[in-house]
């Protein structure tokens, strides 16, 4: 990477310093050209475990490895120049110790080139925050539905419904950002509870079916262009439509193969230009 990219790319102190809505644009990316396509919108590129669910078809996040968020990383930071690449740490790599966390982010990041990491979880992960932060690993927390915590949630439901719900998560929020967090994504959690968390602390929020008012976005790429049709969540707005744009494309192809219209001598090595019909005595 040349000394201009490096200059122009997007930083964690810079990611911690907006503050506003508005302020960033996210997005997923789990390929290296996804990453390429989108990278000069987005201000942070989030390798998340949700490629279980998108690339691999499972049914929640819990069978991703560690192993494929570094391979998947690596391929996006390779496509990107301008945007922030956070890799999400997955299921069970970092609740054990802080010291078992520290070994699994810090080889996920040396590995795959990513610029910081994605750790889901409450008040019990603000130690392990704390223990990251000092030794080097920049954390963005995710607090609200997480994914990872779908057993215990009883599902993909939204949270903040329960009394008391704003209390319980902003001593949540405060007690990582306390910690050293530099971002915070909000996830699934009703409209008001997550403004109240954003109102209440300094560093940027990134909602995800959350508020209008949180200092961020972020969305599935395949959601938003209509590539991962399994299930639609509420918060997805859809801006294209590509799934059929691709299958109408493939049966083109599929149609011109089987009716000898593809390949033609054009698209060969070495064939020799048909004789003109015209020309033939």
């Amino acid at each position: 990477m040349s000394v201009h990219q490096e200059q122009t790319r997007i930083t964690i102190p810079a990611i911690r310093a907006r503050k506003g809505p508005g302020s960033l644009v996210v997005l997923t990316a789990y390929t290296t050209p996804m990453a390429r396509l989108i990278d000069a919108h987005v201000d942070i590129l989030l390798v998340g475990d949700s490629l279980g669910m998108v690339l691999y078809g499972m049914q929640t996040p819990l069978g991703v490895t560690l192993d494929m968020m570094v391979r998947h990383a690596a391929a996006v930071v390779r496509g990107a120049q301008h945007a922030c690449v956070i890799i999400d740490m997955p299921f069970a790599t970092c609740q054990e110790s802080p010291a078992q966390a520290y070994r699994n982010c810090a080889h996920a990041m040396a590995q795959s080139g990513a610029h910081g990491v994605k750790l889901e979880g409450g008040l019990e992960m603000a130690e392990t925050v704390r223990f990251l932060v000092a030794r080097g690993i920049p954390v963005m927390a995710h607090i609200g539905l997480m994914p990872q915590h779908v057993n215990v949630m009883g599902g993909f439901k939204a949270q903040g419904r329960e009394d008391n719900a704003a209390k319980k998560w902003i001593d949540i929020a405060t007690a990582l950002e306390s910690a050293g967090a530099f971002s915070m994504v909000i996830e699934g959690t009703v409209e008001p509870v997550a403004r109240a968390v954003t109102e209440a602390v300094t560093i940027p929020t990134i909602g995800i079916g959350a508020s209008p008012a949180c200092d961020g976005q972020v969305l599935v790429t395949e959601d938003i262009l209509g590539l991962f049709s399994d299930f639609t969540p509420k918060f997805v707005k859809r801006y294209a439509e590509l799934g059929p744009v691709i299958s109408g494309a493939v049966q083109e192809y599929a149609n011109e193969v089987r009716l000898g219209k593809f390949p033609g001598l054009k698209h060969c090595f070495g064939a020799a230009n048909p004789i003109p019909q015209s020309k033939v005595s």
